[in-house]
């Protein structure tokens, strides 16, 4: 558990963690694996690859093409996906309360993701979200990419609270690893989308949040939110 007054802004990770993009990015591979007359991935199984991106989602997908058809494969997921990107996204259930508390006692809080900002920017957007963050940190918007800090360190820098005083949710071990880099205090959120060969308890977080419920509880006290 974190303890009171731990922090004072609160990043996440978007995909798994504050959005479940799930729906519309299995959706994308479906339709392409439909395309090439493959028969389709278990909703559970894709879902479970979401946190890799395109790139994951095509090697689950086509496993045995060559990398210059990966690449090509990838282009056209991205395409087909920015066309509907938030056809039945939602807010993770039980986020968007914790989010209006966040607001009611003006705590920062933004996005940090490996996400194309092409895709990003209208899926926030398309939520409501976008004028109400602190900041928003996509997977272009420097040249550094999670696991790197320095996109969590510019995070730090627009919301104007040092890392030490910031925390970051993700559900990937690279979350993780560049929460610890950058200084924060992570997360890890379990209820995301975690292959089965990988495990959250793996990845050294600070703490493990198993759902949003137990998610909501930490964040409230970790601010000093009058949890009750």
């Amino acid at each position: 558990m974190t303890p009171d007054n731990a922090f004072d802004a609160v990043l996440f990770d978007l995909d798994g963690t504050l959005i479940d993009t799930a729906p519309d990015m299995v959706a994308v591979l479906m339709g392409m694996l439909e395309s090439e007359g493959r028969a389709p991935i278990p909703y559970d199984v894709v879902r479970s690859h979401v946190s890799n991106g395109s790139a994951g989602l095509i090697r689950l997908g086509f496993p045995e093409v060559s990398d210059e058809a990966h690449e090509q494969l990838r282009l056209e997921y991205l395409d087909r996906y920015e066309r509907s990107v938030c056809t039945e996204s939602t807010i993770f259930a039980g986020l968007e309360p914790l989010l209006d508390l966040f607001d009611e006692h003006g705590l920062p809080w933004g996005v940090v993701t490996n996400k194309p900002a092409r895709m990003t920017e209208p899926l926030l957007a398309a939520l409501g979200l976008t004028a109400r963050m602190a900041c928003r940190i996509s997977g272009d918007t420097i040249p550094e990419r999670k696991p790197h800090p320095a996109p969590l360190l510019l995070a730090c820098t627009q919301t104007g609270v040092a890392p030490g005083r910031s925390v970051y949710v993700g559900d990937a071990a690279r979350d993780i690893e560049a929460g610890h880099a950058a200084g924060m205090f992570t997360i890890a959120a379990a209820y995301g989308y975690i292959t089965e060969d990988d495990s959250a308890a793996a990845w050294n977080a600070d703490v493990i949040a198993m759902d949003v419920h137990e998610l909501t509880t930490m964040l409230r006290k970790g601010a000093n939110l009058d949890a009750s």
